[in-house]
């Protein structure tokens, strides 16, 4: 199956405003089960950061949301890397990790198609 180039960059770039709807949804959830604002504020933070960067995208300027957009992406994977390690429990850590791993690789693929 070929996946035409700009449905996949629709793809990269709708997956950055379901990203911000997890982890906006992660802040929340970490805020009401263990009172955690590091947790609503962090995720409040990204999820805005994301939206933003999907704003970006959906104006015009895809090359510069993707590039943006692998960085946060990179920036989440350490926070939750970390978390991972410390809590050596698979959820919800291990598996936002993989959410942004695969927006990472989205974002690299698009951008690649977006130069050539």
């Amino acid at each position: 199956m070929v996946i035409d180039l700009t449905s996949f960059i629709e793809i990269a770039r709708n997956y950055m405003l379901i990203m911000a709807f997890l982890v906006l949804g992660g802040g929340v959830m970490g805020y009401v089960k263990a009172s955690s604002k590091a947790s609503l504020i962090s995720g409040i933070v990204s999820a805005v950061i994301l939206a933003i960067i999907f704003g970006v995208a959906c104006n015009g300027q895809v090359k510069e949301a993707m590039i943006a957009s692998f960085i946060t992406y990179a920036l989440l994977d350490t926070v939750f890397a970390m978390r991972l390690m410390k809590t050596k429990k698979f959820m919800p850590a291990g598996l936002i990790l993989i959410f942004c791993v695969v927006g990472q690789l989205l974002c690299a693929k698009a951008f690649v198609d977006l130069s050539s």
